[in-house]
């Protein structure tokens, strides 16, 4: 697994001990956690992080491709550490989302338009994970 700092790095992100946090955060939990997630994950440890920081911290990390937000769930913005290109699922009875790699490779190019300029393409999907199934 890389090191927050290298993986920081690659994308020209200058690591600070809360960005450090946050993608370390991101890279050991694979859960495509919300802010309030991380924050409550990391303010024990770190007690003058704000939700604020994070936010801003998660901001940045969007804007330089280092994660991508999901907007899968209605009430609350994710994030995903992982920038290949994947779907999701998202339990409606759990709220957990997880990765699906198996998709059409195709379903992920950016079509042409003459009316839009598209740059990005999310796939997510929704029904009952087999843990809430009872499988």
């Amino acid at each position: 697994m890389l090191e927050a700092h290298q993986y920081l790095r690659q994308f020209s992100i200058k690591p600070s001990v809360q960005r450090s946090a946050v993608m370390n955060f991101l890279l050991n939990n694979r859960i495509h956690p919300t802010i309030d997630e991380i924050y409550m994950a990391l303010s024990p440890n770190m007690p003058t992080l704000s939700k604020t920081t994070v936010y801003n911290t998660l901001d940045l990390f969007v804007e330089k491709g280092a994660v991508r937000p999901l907007v899968i769930d209605e009430k609350n913005a994710r994030y995903d550490v992982d920038i290949s290109a994947h779907a999701h699922f998202m339990c409606k009875s759990c709220g957990a989302v997880h990765d699906i790699f198996n998709v059409n490779p195709s379903y992920f190019t950016l079509p042409q338009s003459d009316k839009f300029n598209i740059n990005a393409v999310e796939i997510s999907y929704s029904g009952i994970c087999n843990v809430c199934k009872g499988n």
